[in-house]
């Protein structure tokens, strides 16, 4: 039996190659987007889970409101670790992560300069699944001035992993020993270290404050600890713990802390949820977001549904070419549970060769897909093993539900009326057919919309006015190796020919720089008068440089000896304040971790605010001072021809210091790489809302020509009696673009709301979505569609109406 429908099922398709094309080609699409966008989802959902103990480990989340500033961290107080460990019964072990920045790394007479490096404590091994290629886990990171590199590195420097007892040159200065290798960091990792360098290398970590933030901290909780009944001790520890010290500062305790508006808060959060669901302070890198997984997943379901729909309207299109077929399998006795198996044994045959295709489509494409996601995506037996019997699955599930409208509807025919003519079923008269194309156009006009909003917004986020100058400006990173050189490199660079200014700084903001001290308004600290804020050094050619405007007041000066003690505060530090005239106000600044030295300082001028963080949060406060800084040197040029003058740069840099390494970037493309992931998305929602159009398309020139073939008598009388080409291609593009005028409404209103929900709420500073932009689709969706049909309708239009009537 069985054999016999697949027979039958393979002359039926045969027969209509036209249709058993389209099925299969629109299918093949949809099924190959939805499994590119399932590899992106599963990598996506996949960080982190290669730790055994992922289950058990969770990150003290830090949040502080204090001086009207509220910010969220995911460092935490260096003795909160141990602190836990100790009073907390559920709290199996701790690890501390602490980064400061890159070193210069010795490799013969040149230095390298590495990023992926941090201090750590010895119990890193207990918590994370890394594996040693060779060294002692447990005494790995025990001693002082001793390191654990990946095996990538050890190859990089010694070209062997067993490297084991040599040792590594930091910074030109300090030795440490390597006492293990590790297996290289998994991509779906949300920390990706070369470097592990024991903690008690670092005074840092002994430090008693609990009013300083700078360590990641992890906790891995015993088997069957519940993290809720934990995260609702945490109040009750913090306060015993920092307590008293907060008391000492600001001479009041929690309660009042508290009541005064203020909070310092700790929470946890699961280590798989943190690359997709974490995007606080000092995270340990840049960690993806899941309103992108959701977005990417409905628009898999949404291709697929347009693929799907394609078929059933194609299918019960043919109902009249079948309708016989059906009557005389009736008659001849045969049941309609059989007629129904027929016909979804069809259905399934079209989805089998549609998800080989787009099993090949999809590796084919996965180069590609990497490229514009900037994944690395690869397919492995371990993949295999999971996407081929879900493949089998979505085989079966999409035939069967693509196949049950079409397979019900032909098998309900009744044999009397199919043989007497009775049964005509064109495109007129088809409510779920017209509804299914309203649907499948309701969905693409919404990825239109989608894609306009994306786009709109990149391009505000690419003219807005940041309140500085990303233009021509060069970054010469990491210039703290210079050290005392540091100011005839400037002043050398400042020669060149095409440099128009230089300054140095701690920081820029294109960097993911944060440095956050409590200042106050009075000698004796009082939470009520104070503020916290960003708190950076710079030189006085700095803000000039980047163009950043002044609101009142002066820039720092030479010339002003006093300018050692001066501050130059912003609009948003301003109004904090509260200070009438802010100029030549006094600010006392702590000294130490304890706040027991306050310096004063005096402002001498206030800037405009500009966006030194993304513009996915609000300007919030920042202060400048003019004591040393050395992060970062900035030369603003103006030369058509860059490659001498980075050539030049280069020459510079090795006159003033020959072993180091010269690391530089553009400010622009540093400002572009902040929002990389909305440009990938971007991109992505343009070649899927592509391909969603172009199976959309698929469909309705199917319909289209099934709907002329059925007219094709009509058209021919119609032609007889004086009708033109342009009012045949009228009357058959009509029903279809009325049909898409309709899907304009409910997709319109959908896509507005879904994008302002689930990607522009997340942007401080947006574009709200114009009337232009549901203008466009839908005029876009109409000229598709028209085009579209329009083929149809002209081969209809152009045929010679004697070969349509000549077989009456």
């Amino acid at each position: 039996m069985i054999k016999n429908y697949i027979k039958t099922a393979f002359r039926s398709l045969s027969k209509n190659k036209g249709f058993t094309a389209i099925n299969i080609g629109g299918l093949a699409l949809g099924l190959a987007t939805c499994l590119l966008i399932v590899f992106y989802v599963f990598d996506e959902l996949s960080y982190d889970r290669y730790n055994v103990k992922a289950d058990r480990i969770y990150r003290v989340n830090n949040d502080i409101k204090f001086g009207g500033a509220a910010n969220s961290y995911a460092v935490a107080p260096a003795p909160l670790a141990e602190a836990m460990k100790s009073t907390l019964p559920e709290v199996e072990q701790v690890v501390r992560f602490r980064t400061r920045g890159g070193f210069q790394v010795k490799k013969g007479s040149q230095n390298i300069k590495e990023d992926m490096v941090t201090y750590t404590d010895p119990t890193l091994f207990d918590v994370f699944t890394l594996p040693m290629i060779s060294g002692n886990a447990a005494t790995a990171l025990s001693e002082p001035h001793s390191v654990v590199i990946t095996e990538r590195i050890a190859k990089k420097y010694f070209n062997t992993t067993n490297v084991v007892g040599q040792t590594l040159t930091f910074n030109d200065t300090a030795q440490y020993k390597i006492t293990g290798v590790i297996k290289n960091i998994p991509s779906q990792s949300h920390f990706k270290f070369d470097f592990f360098i024991a903690m008690s290398t670092l005074d840092e970590s002994r430090n008693g404050s609990w009013l300083s933030n700078n360590f990641n901290t992890y906790l891995l909780l015993k088997p069957g600890a519940d993290s809720k009944k934990l995260e609702a001790k945490l109040t009750d520890f913090l306060k015993k713990q920092a307590g008293p010290q907060l008391e000492g500062i600001l001479h009041l305790d929690f309660t009042k802390f508290e009541q005064a508006g203020n909070y310092f808060r700790l929470s946890l959060i699961p280590l798989k949820e943190i690359h997709l669901q974490s995007n606080r302070v000092a995270e340990l890198g840049a960690n993806s977001n899941i309103q992108y997984v959701y977005i990417f997943s409905a628009i898999a379901l949404f291709i697929l549904l347009i693929a799907c729909v394609n078929f059933m309207n194609l299918s019960t299109a043919r109902s009249s070419n079948r309708a016989k077929e059906v009557g005389v399998r009736k008659v001849l006795g045969s049941p309609r549970k059989y007629l129904i198996a027929q016909f979804l044994t069809e259905s399934i045959l079209i989805t089998l060769a549609a998800a080989i295709i787009a099993l090949c489509i999809a590796w084919a494409s996965l180069p590609f897909f990497n490229q514009l996601s900037g994944k690395e995506l690869i397919v492995t037996p371990q993949i295999m093993a999971w996407l081929l019997p879900m493949l089998l699955v979505i085989i079966v599930v999409i035939g069967c539900l693509a196949g049950s409208y079409p397979a019900l509807f032909l098998s309900g025919f009744q044999p009397i009326d199919v043989l007497k003519g009775k049964i005509s079923s064109g495109f007129k008269g088809g409510f779920l057919r017209s509804f299914l194309v309203i649907f499948q156009f309701a969905i693409s006009i919404f990825l239109i919309i989608g894609t306009l909003v994306i786009y709109n917004q990149l391009k505000y986020i690419q003219n807005k006015d940041l309140g500085y100058n990303r233009d021509h400006v060069v970054l010469v990173q990491n210039v703290w190796t210079l050290g005392n050189k540091l100011q005839t490199f400037k002043h050398e660079v400042g020669q060149l020919t095409g440099v128009k200014a230089v300054g140095i700084g701690d920081a820029v903001p294109t960097s993911n720089y944060g440095n956050n001290t409590a200042m106050f308004k009075d000698k004796i600290p009082d939470q009520k008068r104070s503020l916290e804020s960003e708190y950076w050094s710079v030189d006085e050619d700095y803000i000039p440089t980047l163009g950043i405007k002044m609101a009142t007041g002066r820039n720092f000066s030479k010339q002003m000896l006093t300018d050692s003690t001066g501050l130059i505060i912003n609009e948003a530090a301003a109004k904090l304040l509260g200070f009438e005239n802010p100029i030549n106000q006094l600010l006392y600044i702590s000294q130490d971790s304890q706040a027991k030295v306050l310096k004063p300082f005096h402002i001498i001028g206030v800037m405009k605010n500009f966006n030194f963080h993304s513009l996915r949060e609000n300007v919030t406060p920042i202060v400048f001072n003019m004591e040393k800084s050395n992060g970062v040197v900035i030369a603003r040029v103006n030369t058509a021809d860059i490659g001498l003058l980075l050539s030049q740069l280069k020459n510079t840099w090795k006159d003033v210091s020959p072993n180091q390494q010269l690391n530089y970037s553009f400010m622009n493309d540093d400002f572009d790489a902040i929002y990389r992931a909305e440009q990938r998305v971007g991109q992505i929602a343009v070649s899927f809302t592509l391909l969603a159009i172009i199976i959309a398309c698929l469909g309705l020139f199917g319909l289209a020509a099934y709907s002329a073939e059925q007219r094709t008598k009509e058209i021919g009388i119609r032609k007889v009696l004086g009708a033109s080409i342009s009012n045949i291609v009228q009357m058959l593009s009509k029903d279809f673009i009325k049909l898409v005028l309709i899907a304009i409404v409910p997709a319109s209103v959908l896509a507005c709301w879904f994008m302002q929900k689930w990607f522009l709420q997340g942007f401080a500073y947006r574009q709200d979505i114009s009337w232009w932009v549901v203008a466009v689709a839908g005029l876009g969706a109409i000229f598709i569609a028209f085009v579209t049909v329009s083929f149809q309708a002209v081969k209809a239009a152009v045929t010679n109406p004697v070969k349509s009537l000549k077989s009456e």
